[in-house]
C-alpha cells in the first residue's frame, strides 16, 4: 500500500487538534489506515547517507502514513487533513461546485485527431485565485508524482501537467506530430529542444529516463500548445519551461492527457479537489470545454456525485451486527458519504468525486464496518426480520476455504511441510521448462509486467515447487513439500476472461522416485474425502488411468479420474524438466484440482 508522508505539526494544524503519538495511531487504526513510521527529514538524509550525526531538538518531525492502495483521495496532507476533519466531526463533508460561467467564456481545448495514435484522450480543469506557500507548493508536486507512481501507471495510463495560466493565452490544441516538427524549452533547462534530440538527452536523466520508453518509438509524439503555438507540455515527459508553476502562481491550468479516460478523470477530480480548498472561491473549480476531433464537446471536470442504492439488511448482514438506519446514516456521514432513508430498509447514498473507490454496496458496507470499528465487532448472533437468532453469515468459512484447511492438516500430518509460491511466474517457467508448448489457450498473460519472472499467472502450481526445491537443494534428503492454492486459466464464459481454480500439489524428492508416497498421499487424500477406488469407468468413485504428460517420465504417470472427469496427474517428474530446474534428484509429484470434492 502507499505510504504518505505529511508533517505532524502541519497535519495537525490542518485538522485543528493536537494528538500524542498513541492516541494519532488509534485515530488512524480507527480510520483505516496505519501509522506506518515516525520519522524526521534529517533523518531520512542520514540514513540515505550512512551519517551518524546527532539529531537536533528541533528537527521537524514526519509522519509516515499507509494508506488503502485505491483511496486517491488521501495521497496528499490536503486530502488526509479533510477526511479526519470529517471523520472526527470536525467539519461537514465539503460540496465541490463547478464556476458559474457561460460555455462561450469557457477555456476551449481542441483534440485534433492524429492524437489517437498515440494518447487520445485530454481532460482539463482550472484553480482560480490559488494561494501557494512552500508546503503547500511542495504537497502539489508531491501529490503528482504520487499519482503518477499509482493510477498513472507509471504515466503510461495518465499523465499530468500544470500550468502557471497567465503565462498562456487559451484557446489550447492538443495535437500529435512528428518529433522533428516539435520544438520547446522544457522544464528546468535554458536552451530549446527538438523533440527527438530531447529524448535522447533524457536518456541519461535519471527521473525521467524510465518514460521515454511510452512514446519514443511512435511516428507521432502528442505536444499541447496555447493560441500563440507556446508549447505547454510534451506528455508523459515533460512540461515547458514557459509555463511553470511558482510560488507566486494564482490560477493553475491542469492538463491529463491518456490512454485511459476513466482514470483520467479519477485524476483530474483528485488533484482539483485537493487543492480547491486554497482558491479564492472555496471548493469551487472553473471548467473547460474540451473539443474532440468529430466535433463533439465535454465539460471537465465531471463534479457530478453518484447516487447509489443500498438497503440495511445488506449492511448488518455482511457486518454481523444489529444496527439502526440513523446509525448507519451517521456512520457513512462521517466517510464522506452522504445517506439518507428512501424507504425503512433502503438508503440512497451520494458518492462524492473524491471518493472514486466506491463503486458496489460492498463499499458502502466496508465504509460503515470501519465507522463503527472493526474491534466492535464481534462473534454473536443477531435477530433477523422474522425474530430468530442467526450467526452471521460472514462469520462462516466459505466452503472450498475449509475444505483447502482440512486438506492441508491431512497432508501435513503425513509428514509434507507447506510451502507458499508466487502466483505469478515466466511464461518460460509455465511451458517450455515443463516441456509444455504455449497453445495461447490457457495462460493468462500480465500485459505490463515489471520484470520476466512474473509475465503470466501459473497454470501450474508444479513450476513454484520445482523452484523451491531447486533453491533448497542442500536440504537433507528426501524434501517433501506441498502447496494448496490458486491457479488461473482462460474461460471465455466468464465476464473476466478467465477463472481461478484451487489446486493441491505435492512433491517428493530423495535417492529414489518416491513413486509409491505420491501414490499413497492421493489414496490418502481421496480416502478422508469419502471417495473410494472404484473399476474404471464407475463414476461412483475415482480411479487411476495411463497417462502422456511431458512433464512426467512416459510408462511413469497417471491421471486421476473423479466421477468420469480428469481431476489430476501424478508421476515422476521428466529428468529434462529436473535439469531446466537444477534439481539433481529424482522427483514425483501430484497435482488435483480439490474444487471437485465439493
Amino acid at each position: 500500500m502507499p505510504t504518505v508522508s505529511v508533517g505532524r505539526d502541519r497535519l495537525f494544524a490542518a485538522i485543528g487538534k493536537t494528538y500524542t503519538q498513541e492516541e494519532f495511531e488509534d485515530l488512524c487504526f480507527s480510520f483505516g489506515i496505519e501509522l506506518d513510521d515516525v520519522t524526521t527529514e534529517k533523518a531520512i538524509v542520514r540514513k540515505e547517507k550512512h551519517l551518524e550525526e546527532e539529531a537536533d531538538e528541533d528537527e521537524e518531525v514526519i509522519y509516515k502514513i499507509e494508506i488503502p492502495a485505491n483511496r486517491y483521495d488521501l495521497l496528499c496532507l490536503e486530502g488526509l487533513a479533510q477526511a479526519l476533519r470529517v471523520f472526527c466531526g470536525f467539519q461537514e463533508i465539503p460540496t465541490y461546485k463547478l464556476a458559474d460561467i457561460s460555455k462561450d467564456a469557457m477555456l476551449k481545448m481542441h483534440v485534433k485527431p492524429e492524437t489517437s495514435l498515440i494518447r487520445p484522450f485530454v481532460v482539463c480543469a482550472v484553480l482560480r485565485g490559488l494561494t501557494f506557500d512552500k508546503a503547500r507548493y511542495n504537497s502539489f508536486i508531491d501529490l503528482q508524482d504520487k499519482l503518477h507512481q499509482n493510477i498513472c501507471r507509471r504515466r503510461t495510463l495518465v499523465a499530468i501537467g500544470t500550468h502557471d495560466l497567465d503565462k498562456l493565452e487559451g484557446p489550447f490544441t492538443y495535437e500529435a506530430l512528428p518529433p522533428t516538427s516539435i520544438n520547446f524549452t522544457p522544464l528546468k533547462q535554458e536552451r530549446s529542444f527538438r523533440a527527438d534530440d530531447l529524448m535522447e538527452f533524457y536518456k541519461s536523466d535519471l527521473k525521467l529516463k524510465k518514460f521515454l520508453h511510452i512514446i519514443e518509438d511512435s511516428p507521432v509524439y502528442p505536444v499541447l500548445y496555447d493560441s500563440k503555438r507556446t508549447v505547454l507540455s510534451l506528455p508523459p515527459i515533460i512540461n515547458g519551461a514557459h509555463s511553470a508553476i511558482t510560488l507566486e502562481t494564482k490560477n493553475v491550468f491542469i492538463e491529463c492527457t491518456a490512454t485511459d479516460l476513466t482514470k483520467a478523470k479519477i485524476v483530474l477530480n483528485t488533484m482539483v479537489t485537493a487543492f480547491s480548498e486554497y482558491c479564492e472561491n472555496k471548493f469551487v473549480i472553473e471548467p473547460v470545454e474540451v473539443i474532440s476531433s468529430d466535433g463533439k464537446s465535454h465539460i471537465y471536470p465531471d463534479l457530478s456525485v453518484y447516487d447509489m442504492e443500498v438497503s440495511l439488511a445488506y449492511i448488518t448482514g455482511l457486518i454481523g451486527v444489529s444496527l439502526e438506519a440513523e446509525q448507519v446514516t451517521k456512520f457513512l456521514n462521517r466517510m464522506q458519504l452522504h445517506a439518507k432513508q428512501s424507504t425503512s430498509d433502503n438508503f440512497v447514498v451520494s458518492v462524492p468525486p473524491t471518493r472514486s473507490d466506491v463503486l458496489h454496496p460492498c463499499d458502502v458496507m466496508e465504509d460503515v464496518a470501519i465507522a463503527y470499528g472493526f474491534n466492535a465487532i464481534k462473534d454473536q448472533a443477531i435477530v433477523d426480520n422474522k425474530g430468530s437468532k442467526r450467526l452471521a453469515a460472514s462469520l462462516a468459512l466459505l466452503p472450498l476455504n475449509e475444505l483447502s484447511d482440512l486438506i492441508r492438516k491431512e497432508v501435513a500430518l503425513i509428514g509434507f511441510t507447506e510451502v507458499l509460491t508466487f502466483i505469478l511466474c515466466s511464461k518460460k517457467e509455465n511451458f517450455a521448462m515443463l516441456n509444455r508448448q504455449d497453445d495461447k489457450s490457457k495462460a493468462v498473460i500480465i500485459g505490463n509486467p515489471r520484470s520476466s519472472d512474473f509475465e503470466a499467472v501459473r497454470t501450474s502450481l508444479m513450476p513454484g515447487i520445482l523452484k523451491t526445491v531447486a533453491h533448497n537443494k542442500d536440504h537433507p534428503k528426501p524434501i517433501k513439500i506441498f502447496e494448496v492454492g490458486d491457479i488461473a486459466i482462460l474461460e471465455d464464459k466468464n465476464d473476466v476472461g478467465a477463472k481461478n481454480l484451487r489446486q493441491l500439489a505435492a512433491l517428493y524428492c530423495g535417492a529414489n522416485a518416491g513413486f509409491e508416497i505420491i501414490h499413497g498421499l492421493v489414496d490418502r487424500v481421496m480416502e478422508k474425502n469419502g471417495i473410494t477406488f472404484v473399476s474404471p469407468g464407475d463414476k461412483s468413485g475415482y480411479y487411476i488411468e495411463r497417462s502422456d504428460e511431458p512433464e512426467f517420465l512416459a510408462g511413469r504417470q497417471a491421471r486421476i479420474i473423479y466421477q468420469g472427469k480428469q481431476v489430476g496427474t501424478f508421476g515422476i517428474v521428466h529428468p529434462e524438466v529436473l535439469n531446466n530446474f537444477d534439481i539433481p534428484d529424482p522427483c514425483s509429484f501430484v497435482e488435483l484440482n480439490i474444487e471437485s470434492f465439493l
